[in-house]
This record gives structure tokens, C-alpha cells and sequence, in this order.
């Protein structure tokens, strides 16, 4: 009895075996995916280099031993899916920072801004370079780290795929009816006729066929394999390929672009050079000579505003009349609106912002025109509320000394003042314009050669003016045509009108083109790796001791679906016309003569189809 029951057990882990060596070369070759490799046993604990041999020579061979197995240990790390994946979820996190902190590349003004506001944590920042988070030394190390990791798992897998094109699809395991999806049935065709209808309806259906003959190094019977949904492992492919496109398009849009702000009142005009940006920024291989051949002028600025309802005073239209010049000569006429940038060659002018400029007239203490023109005034708030300096350098004083003014104060479209906010305004539209100002005399200090902002007045050097009847300081406010006599005999101020001012954007950035190109790939990629599905079919055909042709199918999935058992339903009744099956005989037994390797074993008649 224990004999037996040895002997059972010795037949069970052999149909086990038997049953594993079947999956196994089923489904070999169905992932292209980096297998992980398991952990090997060394000598020395935590050594590549094995046991030392004496001498220095067999010290400097186990430190070449070790070096090596310690590179190939972290390359097969860095190459693997998980380490990607982790890498990919870093540089997402490390994004994040980029997004919320200003960014010195994007605004270094508000960078400036932020650091008076914070001094203490600016400087923390700047010791993790937050304020240069895509340029830091951190995110491009994972940014690299990531780009290495993607192309070291890409190019093994597409020589392997290449290799699964290049080849046959993969023989038939020997017991089919272990497959996940399986069915047979006995027919009076012949199995060459049988197999020939089978491999052309595979074939019709698009699968990649191939006829095998029986025998050969392994035995077993003529069968059909093929396999289908190559497209699902090319998607995977393209998606990781997509990715490390992404990455280059990313590296070249940081190392090659230009971009600058420009401030163009309406009626003027701006030619694309340095000098005439507010600011301008570009990457370490942009050469500003490449800087396009163009200019433009602003013709004319159109907003409107809602005036009624919850969206009281948000902007209803927001676009810019413009004419522009190409190198050619040429002049052309468009409107550039918002997300809808003017294409100059390489260079895209966006439409930013918008403002107001007051046109101010002044005359100095001879009756001279000391200034004259539109002054642009920088919004504050929804209502447009602006605020904004005059610089009045070449000014000659009463006595005839040169002397220097300064102005400054607010532009209130729609005007109000109260207790609390002082003048401001109340709606964008310029219903009732009112230019509120404060003057100065003394010297602005422009003449030091010292940068100044030209949206900020420094009154260090300077005595603010003071009302000659009441002694109060002289703070006045004009509307549109009117003006206002200067105490001291120091001249006029005049408020002819204004103007209306935009903000542009003009920037060229290389990759852009790919960087679109490599986003619609990855979601290709990845939408053809989820919805299609990788498959092989085997069909079998075999005569039977009583005569007749038995007919086995099998299908496996690189994953469990439902498909794959409707599919091979499908493949049964499309070969059954070919095949037509006949009843079962239940006195019919299997043949179970043949051992697991011969693959010779007579199925039998009786076993219905099944999937």
C-alpha cells in the first residue's frame, strides 16, 4: 500500500512537472517585459569577486571581479520596471515645486517679490534651488537617471521583439487540453485537409500561421500555430519609446529657446531685438543673433466686459489688431487673441495682458514742453485700478536751472474714492477715466547709470511738491482735457486722453513639434498595450484508432479575458464546415499508453468540445 501510494505520488509531480514545462513554453515570448533575475549566492556574503587568490595579481583580479558584478548588479537595477517607475513618480513629485514657487525663468520679478516677502524661507529655497527647480541639480539627476533607465530597457526589448517577428510562432505544448481555453471534437476529414483549413482561416483572420509537420527533435503530431496581437507589444514599445522623446524634447526646450516680454502701447511698434525687450531669457545654446528678422506694431487693443449678472466685469472679448513685417518686407494685418499665439517663422507672439496709459502733457517752469506721451499705468486689480510713475528728466525750472520731476499715483478707469481704499476703481471700462498724482522735484537719479524700474519713482533725492495756498502736500486728480497749474510758478500738467497698452509674449522653443509627437504616440502606445491582447491559438489533427480524424483546439491570452474562449468558439465554427463534427461515442476511451514526451496519445472520441 505505501508502495503505491509512492508510486501516486511520484505520477502526480511528474503531470505536474509535466503541466508546468507545458505553460512555460506556451507562454514564452508573450512579454517583451525585463524579467527579474533571481538572487544568486556569491562566495563572500555581499561580494561579486568570489574567493581571493593570493598575491596582488589575485587581489587586482577580485577587485575587477567585484567593480563588475557591482555595475552589473545596479544596471540591472536601473533598467528594471520597477526602478522606472519609481523614477517616473519622482519626477512628477519633483514638478510639483516648479508649479508652486516662483520660478526665476518665468518671472524673476516675482521671484524678487517673493524673496522681500519671505526672506527667511527664500533662503532655504535657494539653498534647494526651488526657484530653479527644472534646472537644478536634483531634478536633473533624476531626469537623467529616468532617460538612462527607459533606453536601457527599451533597446533589449526591441531586439527581442524583432527576434519574435523574425521567428515561428511557438510549437504546440504537448497536452492542449491544459490550456485556459480548449476544444475538440472528431470529425471524418482527413487531419492534413483538417489543419490545411485551419491555417487558412488563421491566416484569414490575421494571425501569424505556420504549418508544422509532425516529428522532428521533440515528436509529437502536425499541428497549426499561430499567434496574433504583435500590435499590443509594439504599443508597449511606443509608449516607453514616446517617453524617452519626451525627455529629449524636454533637455532641447530647456537648453535652445528664447523668450522675452514686451509692453507695446497702441500706435507703436516693437522690432525683435534684444534692446527692445522689458525682459528677455534664453537657454545656454541660444545664440540671440538667431533672434527672427520681424517687427510688429499694435494698431489697435479690444476688450469688453460683462456689466450685468455673477460675471460682473470679467473680460467678454480680449484680443489685438496687429500689422506686422516678415524679413521679406512683406506687411501683413491679423488679430492675435488669447491662446492663439501670431506664428512668425520660428517665434510665437502671445497676447498677455492689458492695461491703460495716460497721455501727459507738461511744461516746465520757461513754458517749454519738458514731456509729452503716453505713460503706461500697471493694473492692480480686476476693476483695473493702475498705478504707475512719470519721469520727467530734462525739466528747467523756474530760476532756469535744470532740474528733474516725478510723478506718481493711480489711473481709475471707472473712478471712486472712499476712506479706506483712497481713489480706485470701480469697473474696467473707462466710464469716467480720473488720473490721480502726487509730484516730486529734485534729481530721480537716472543719471548715476544705475538700472531703474520704470514702474517705481526713487524719491531719495527728491522734496515732494507742496500746495502754495493751503501748504498741503499737492496731490490732484484730472479727467480726459483737463490741466492743472504746477505750485511755484514750476509749470502745467495736462491730461490729454489715453491710451490703451498690451502685454506680449514672444518666445521660440525647440522640441516643441516632437514633444507633441511623442504625447499622441504615448497615448497610441498606451492605448493599444490596453485594449489589445496578445494571443496564440494551436489547432491539432490526428487519426483515431476507430478511423476518424480528431480535432483538438487550444488559445492562451498573455492575460485571463473573455475574448479568448469567444474567439476560439468563433475559429470552431468557422473550421467546422471543413470539419464537420460527429456525434460522440461514449464507449470510446482514451489511449493512455503514450508517457507525457511522446505526445502520441489517442484523445478521446467521447470528450465533448469545451472552452
Amino acid at each position: 500500500m505505501a508502495d503505491q501510494t509512492a508510486a501516486d505520488e511520484t505520477a502526480a509531480d511528474q503531470s505536474a512537472d509535466d503541466q508546468s514545462a507545458d505553460e512555460a513554453a506556451a507562454t514564452g515570448g508573450l512579454s517583451t517585459a525585463p524579467v527579474e533575475e533571481p538572487e544568486t549566492t556569491t562566495a563572500a556574503t555581499g561580494s561579486f569577486g568570489g574567493p581571493r587568490e593570493p598575491g596582488a595579481r589575485g587581489h587586482l583580479a577580485w577587485l575587477g571581479r567585484e567593480l563588475l558584478g557591482w555595475a552589473r548588479w545596479f544596471w540591472r537595477q536601473l533598467t528594471s520596471m520597477r526602478v522606472a517607475l519609481i523614477l517616473l513618480f519622482l519626477l512628477a513629485l519633483a514638478a510639483i515645486p516648479g508649479s508652486m514657487i516662483p520660478q526665476n525663468n518665468a518671472s524673476a520679478v516675482t521671484v524678487e517679490g517673493f524673496k522681500e516677502r519671505n526672506p527667511g524661507l527664500s533662503s532655504f529655497y535657494d539653498r534647494l534651488q526651488l526657484f530653479d527647480v527644472y534646472s537644478s541639480v536634483w531634478f536633473s539627476a533624476i531626469y537623467l537617471l529616468l532617460f538612462v533607465s527607459l533606453v536601457g530597457c527599451i533597446i533589449p526589448r526591441s531586439w527581442q521583439f524583432v527576434g519574435q517577428l523574425r521567428g515561428r510562432p511557438p510549437r504546440a505544448p504537448r497536452h492542449l487540453d491544459r490550456m485556459p481555453a480548449y476544444t475538440t471534437w472528431r470529425t471524418e476529414a482527413e487531419p492534413a485537409d483538417v489543419l490545411d483549413a485551419a491555417h487558412r482561416q488563421l491566416r484569414r483572420r490575421r494571425f501569424r500561421a505556420d504549418l508544422r509537420e509532425g516529428g522532428g527533435e521533440r515528436g509529437g503530431r502536425a499541428h497549426v500555430a499561430a499567434e496574433k496581437g504583435y500590435l499590443r507589444e509594439v504599443g508597449n514599445l511606443v509608449f516607453h519609446l514616446s517617453l524617452v522623446v519626451l525627455l529629449i524634447a524636454f533637455a532641447a526646450g530647456r537648453l535652445y529657446y528664447a523668450e522675452g516680454g514686451k509692453l507695446v502701447v497702441e500706435g507703436y511698434d516693437f522690432t525683435n531685438n534684444l534692446t527692445q525687450y522689458d525682459d528677455f531669457s534664453s537657454g545656454p545654446f541660444y545664440d540671440t543673433d538667431d533672434l527672427g528678422n520681424f517687427s510688429f506694431t499694435l494698431d489697435e487693443f479690444h476688450a469688453e466686459f460683462v456689466r450685468s449678472g455673477p460675471d460682473l466685469g470679467t473680460p467678454s472679448r480680449f484680443d489685438a489688431d496687429v500689422s506686422y513685417r516678415t524679413s521679406d518686407g512683406t506687411e501683413h494685418s491679423t488679430t492675435v487673441q488669447v491662446n492663439e499665439p501670431l506664428a512668425i517663422g520660428a517665434e510665437r507672439v502671445r497676447l498677455l495682458g492689458h492695461g491703460f496709459a495716460p497721455v501727459v502733457r507738461i511744461t516746465d517752469g520757461q513754458g517749454d514742453v519738458a514731456f509729452s506721451g503716453p505713460v503706461p499705468f500697471i493694473p492692480q486689480d480686476q476693476a483695473l485700478t493702475s498705478v504707475g510713475v512719470v519721469k520727467v528728466p530734462d525739466y528747467t525750472n523756474p530760476d532756469g536751472e535744470p532740474e528733474q520731476l516725478g510723478f506718481q499715483g493711480f489711473f481709475s478707469p471707472t473712478y471712486n474714492i472712499d476712506e479706506v481704499r483712497g481713489p480706485h476703481s470701480t469697473f474696467p471700462d473707462p466710464d469716467d477715466p480720473v488720473l490721480t498724482l502726487t509730484g516730486y522735484h529734485g534729481d530721480l537719479g537716472m543719471d548715476a547709470g544705475l538700472p531703474q524700474n520704470v514702474y517705481q519713482l526713487d524719491t531719495t533725492n527728491m522734496e515732494q511738491m507742496v500746495d502754495e495756498d493751503t501748504g498741503d502736500l499737492f496731490r490732484f486728480d484730472l479727467r480726459p482735457g483737463e490741466s492743472i497749474e504746477l505750485p511755484n510758478g514750476m509749470g502745467t500738467l495736462e491730461f490729454e486722453g489715453f491710451e490703451r497698452w498690451a502685454t506680449f509674449q514672444i518666445s521660440t522653443r525647440a522640441g516643441n513639434s516632437w514633444a507633441l509627437g511623442g504625447s499622441l504616440a504615448a497615448i497610441a502606445g498606451l492605448a493599444a498595450s490596453l485594449l489589445l491582447q496578445r494571443r496564440r491559438v494551436w489547432v491539432r489533427a490526428y487519426p483515431h484508432r476507430d478511423g476518424h480524424t480528431v480535432v483538438e483546439m487550444a488559445s492562451l491570452g498573455r492575460t485571463e479575458s473573455n475574448r479568448i474562449p469567444e474567439e476560439l468558439a468563433s475559429l470552431a465554427a468557422a473550421l467546422a464546415p471543413a470539419a464537420p463534427m460527429l456525434p460522440a461515442d461514449p464507449t470510446l476511451l482514451a489511449d493512455t499508453e503514450a508517457g507525457p514526451g511522446s505526445d502520441t496519445s489517442e484523445e478521446s472520441a467521447a470528450e465533448g468540445a469545451r472552452s
